[in-house]
């Protein structure tokens, strides 16, 4: 009889050892090694081939299917996102933060395509009673009776605005939305292979487990043999499906790195948990653009789209030093946000640095660039940046308003009233070129303010003021 051992395999990227290790040596993830089922060295396996010749077309002889009528999930920027609405027989991956609003969006979505179309909603981390004390919490005082099951109709004030309840079914008071809880990945497989249900939402991904598979829930093979399967079942009945995935610690989707290529679209869910503007972006669809974006603010009532984020940002803004608007991208739509920055001498060795929603390693360049090229001295300051609303700034043409916002910080003097700010700053200090230019300043105009502060390839009109570099930038624009 052969020796039984263990094995520790990889929940990034699936490598097997023989011991367990802190850090993975294929993948370099850190306390990814979970130990599996023991397996028998004595025993081998022979592949034997037992593949057959395949009937291969021409591509010109291929026959395209008629593309089915997309889904509109009731959300209209959401739809845009998703490059139109819900494909039939797609499958959507949807990660973000705990307690960021996964769980309300896709109730809001089920309720919303429920009223036409028959809805399944499996929870493997609630039972069915909390899934509809949460759709309970969400109807609050609007339409409790769809819920409930009641035939009596009640309607609160301002009930026309934020409703997550459909006409239709206001109309027949019926909501063909089914739950249940369920952790068997085969048994949710053929509920959606059944052909029954029009769209499934499965939440969430990492509770899903099969019997054959001697691994915990959450492990590299249950993951992606329970996402096989699912994804088959819902190709094979045309039934369109949102995943709920984790996300780890560093904020990447959590289990392997397959799972994003097994799906068709992946929605990242961003933003602070706890409060300000919540942004569902795609950064994989093979149906629809990845360069848009939905951004929702959270409510009793659920979550809402924001019509006008950018006047909603600055609505309680106050012209102060350090206080500089940004105008930047969220995919293809134009957003002002508020840069604040705040200097103060430090009182220990070393100046601190601190940032939110701005990546801390760009900032540290852009202190380097602002010391080099101008005469402001800032290694002796500690320096503070922060990002209003809790947006996260990844456009490379907020450089030159956080350079703004530090210089006026550290000088003490206000930016002229009604100016907004971009463009991407180089090594030498030199002000670059942004992306959409046209669309920043029709965003700006449209808010009332007097002028933007551009590299000066982007000076077309009296709108538009250029500036070459920092110090000219600097020069012309901070007032005392």
């Amino acid at each position: 009889m052969g020796k039984i051992r263990s094995r520790f395999v990889c929940q990034q990227c699936a490598a097997s050892f023989s011991k367990w290790t802190g850090k993975c040596e294929n993948c370099g993830a850190w306390n990814s090694l979970l130990e599996s089922a023991p397996v028998d060295e004595g025993k081998s396996v022979v592949a034997r081939s037992q593949g057959k010749d395949l009937k291969a077309e021409r591509i010109s002889d291929v026959k395209v299917d008629a593309v089915s009528d997309r889904i509109s999930t009731g959300i209209g920027d959401l739809d845009l996102v998703l490059g139109g609405g819900l494909l039939p027989g797609a499958v959507v991956l949807v990660a973000g933060q705990p307690g960021i609003g996964k769980s309300t969006l896709l109730m809001q979505v089920s309720a919303a395509i429920a009223g036409k179309d028959e809805v399944l909603y499996v929870s493997g981390e609630e039972s069915a009673s909390q899934v509809k004390l949460r759709a309970e919490r969400l109807a609050s005082n609007r339409h409790p009776e769809f819920i409930s099951g009641s035939n009596e109709k009640r309607v609160a004030k301002g009930d026309e605005k934020s409703d997550w309840i459909p006409e239709q079914v206001r109309n027949d008071n019926q909501l063909r939305l089914d739950l249940v809880s369920s952790t068997y990945a085969d048994d949710v497989a053929a509920t959606i292979a059944s052909g029954k249900y029009k769209l499934a939402i499965i939440d969430s991904m990492q509770t899903m487990a099969m019997a054959e598979i001697a691994s915990a829930p959450g492990t590299v093979s249950q993951i992606t043999n329970s996402a096989n399967i699912i994804i088959r079942a819902a190709k094979a009945s045309n039934t369109a499906v949102l995943l709920v995935g984790h996300v780890t610690k560093e904020g990447s989707i959590a289990g392997p790195k397959v799972l994003e290529h097994m799906v068709d679209v992946v929605l990242q869910f961003e933003g602070d948990r706890y409060g300000g503007f919540k942004i569902v972006r795609a950064i994989k669809n093979r149906y629809g653009s990845t360069n848009e974006a939905a951004i929702f603010d959270m409510t009793e009532n659920g979550l809402v789209i924001v019509e006008n984020p950018s006047a909603a940002l600055l609505a309680e803004r106050r012209e102060e030093d350090g206080s500089i608007v940004l105008a930047t991208m969220e995919g293809n739509r134009p957003l002002l946000v508020e840069i604040q920055a705040l200097v103060n001498p430090t009182n220990f060795g070393y100046p601190k640095r601190a940032a939110s929603g701005y990546d801390l390693n760009r900032l540290t360049l852009l202190i380097a660039v602002l010391e080099r090229r101008t005469k402001l001295k800032l290694s002796d300051s500690d320096i503070y940046l922060n990002v209003v609303g809790g947006i996260k700034i990844n456009d490379p043409a907020a450089d030159l308003a956080v350079c703004m916002a530090i210089a006026s910080a550290a000088a003490q003097r206000k930016l002229a009233t009604g100016a907004v700010c971009f463009g991407e700053v180089g090594l030498g200090g030199e002000i670059r070129s942004a992306t959409m230019v046209d669309k920043r300043i029709a965003e700006a105009k449209k808010l009332g303010f007097k002028y933007a502060i551009t590299p000066k390839s982007a000076a077309k009109d009296g709108f538009v003021i250029g500036a070459a570099d920092l110090r000219d930038a600097l020069n012309q624009h901070l007032k005392k």
